[in-house]
């Protein structure tokens, strides 16, 4: 096998384990300092979410918040870290997996945000997809101008070499042999009939003594998976390495590890993968994919729009299965499994799952909701 790009070494591996706990100081700025309006409508649209609790100022003016918050997954836009900006092994993969989050306020329309963060982990993994990888996970708390704690997060990447994944990973064999699927338009109409019955819950309170131990979530669906829909959320996210011109050149010249050539010899970064498909077959994916904070901003998605505008967002988790290439359709389902009062919150615990076309498990999930109470 030709080396096309850096490997995992022993060297690398020690140098990151000699950051764990330490105070992450000078990282790279966020993408919104602030949970302006535009910013919150630019996250939300990029996800799919059009609920006018966070788009509607009139009608979020109404509810119990009065005025604008932001959709719990947002805070992805005010920290690279914990969108999947890691650190050391310079040039090898990384592939952001899964977040544990728990959130302790509403994010209002013009907070300010500021994180803290650290290096909290280092796991090493056998894979399917790439043989060994390495798991690394962050811890970020996130405040505001108030230096009140909004919520906190682990979330983890896993740092996988790249021509071991394109060479031996045998997750994909299967897709690739497949190749491409051309729906028919009555497989289009039928995955589109689910778009045409959702809706969010909204003002119509759903009260937690009316959820029942085994209630079913409506079904959400996301994609087809296309890059225009990629790019789409990038906006509103604001991706780790997308950068033009001087700024593009600045990156990379600070990190050269970054600069993976192009067909034309260019350097460029590594987050073309999510609209390249040569690249992406390059580092053993089936193709061009989803983001992992998108995918994890789904789930939450799926649960606000369940809970309503009197519900909150507790906990959430994530942890992906496989990527979501091009030309994906995939279906959010979710069931209650619990029910509890605890220190006065009326809780609903719920898991998670999301299928591609052919039932392949895409990512798992689990949250926790507060709901009003008949009673209080």
């Amino acid at each position: 096998m030709n080396d096309l790009f850096p490997v995992i070494t022993d060297d690398g591996l020690n140098d990151l384990k000699r950051r764990i706990g330490v105070p992450i100081v000078g990282s790279l700025e966020p993408w919104c300092h602030e949970a302006t309006r535009d910013n919150i409508r630019h996250y939300a649209h990029g996800i799919g979410d059009d609920n006018p609790l966070w788009c509607d100022p009139e009608y979020a003016e109404e509810s119990r918040f009065g005025g604008i918050t932001a959709l719990p997954s947002f805070l992805f836009s005010t920290s690279r870290i914990i969108s999947g900006y890691v650190g050391g092994l310079p040039g090898v993969h990384a592939m952001w997996a899964g977040a544990d989050w728990s959130w302790h306020a509403p994010i209002r329309r013009n907070d300010e945000i500021r994180t803290e963060a650290y290096l909290k982990d280092l796991i090493s993994h056998d894979t399917r997809f790439a043989g060994r990888a390495i798991q690394q996970i962050y811890h970020v708390d996130f405040y505001n101008q108030r230096n009140e704690l909004l919520a906190e997060a682990d979330s983890w990447c896993f740092r996988t070499e790249r021509d071991t994944a394109r060479e031996r990973g045998i997750k994909y064999k299967e897709v690739r042999e497949k190749g491409v699927h051309q729906y028919t338009k009555e497989e289009l109409e039928d995955f589109y009939s689910l778009y045409a019955a959702e809706k969010p819950r909204g003002a119509d309170p759903r009260y937690w003594e009316d959820v029942k131990i085994g209630d079913e979530l409506p079904t959400m669906p996301k994609g087809p998976m296309t890059v225009t829909g990629f790019i789409a959320y990038a906006q509103g996210w604001g991706g780790l390495y997308i950068r033009a011109n001087r700024i593009a050149w600045k990156q990379i010249d600070a990190h050269p590890g970054l600069g993976i050539v192009n067909k034309f010899n260019i350097p460029d970064c590594p987050e073309r993968v999510h609209w390249e498909e040569e690249f992406a077959r390059q580092v053993g994916t089936p193709g061009a994919y989803d983001y992992g904070p998108e995918r994890c901003s789904w789930l939450t998605h799926h649960l606000t729009d369940w809970m309503g505008d009197h519900g909150f967002l507790r906990k959430a988790s994530c942890k992906i299965r496989r990527h979501n290439p091009e030309g994906d359709l995939l279906v959010i389902r979710g069931k209650v499994t619990d029910k509890r009062i605890e220190n006065g919150r009326y809780l609903i615990e719920i898991q998670q799952e999301a299928r591609q076309q052919n039932d392949e498990l895409s990512v798992l999930g689990t949250g926790l909701v507060e709901l009003p109470s008949r009673n209080v």
